[in-house]
């Protein structure tokens, strides 16, 4: 039994041909840290200094990549749902607050 991290383009999300496997993981924690890994990745290559944090966000709903997780079935260790674009969204506010050094660059 593994947990399967599968990844959309958010892009081109109604084309599910786009979509790829970023691998099986023993424990839903490894697959949880791939989707992290995968949203923080995005979004440190596209950030400039001195952008907002909804400039940010915007361009990972529209560009960025989508990973999520296939639990397996009767998985003894079920998952909280894990929203890419929520995390995203607090990723890009810590992103701006820690560059910019306040919270306000980040409206």
């Amino acid at each position: 039994m593994s947990f399967r991290v599968l990844v959309d383009d958010n892009f081109r999300s109604i084309d599910q041909s786009r979509r790829y496997a970023a691998g099986e993981y023993a424990t839903g924690a490894e697959a949880l840290a791939v989707c992290r890994e995968t949203v923080d990745r995005f979004l440190r290559n596209e950030y400039v200094e001195g952008m907002a944090a909804s400039a940010l966000y915007f361009r990972y709903i529209m560009f960025g990549e989508d990973p999520f997780i296939v639990e397996p079935p009767d998985s003894a260790e079920p998952l909280d749902c894990f929203s890419a674009w929520d995390y995203a969204r607090m990723r890009c506010m810590e992103m701006c607050a820690t560059r910019a050094g306040t919270s306000e660059a980040c409206a």
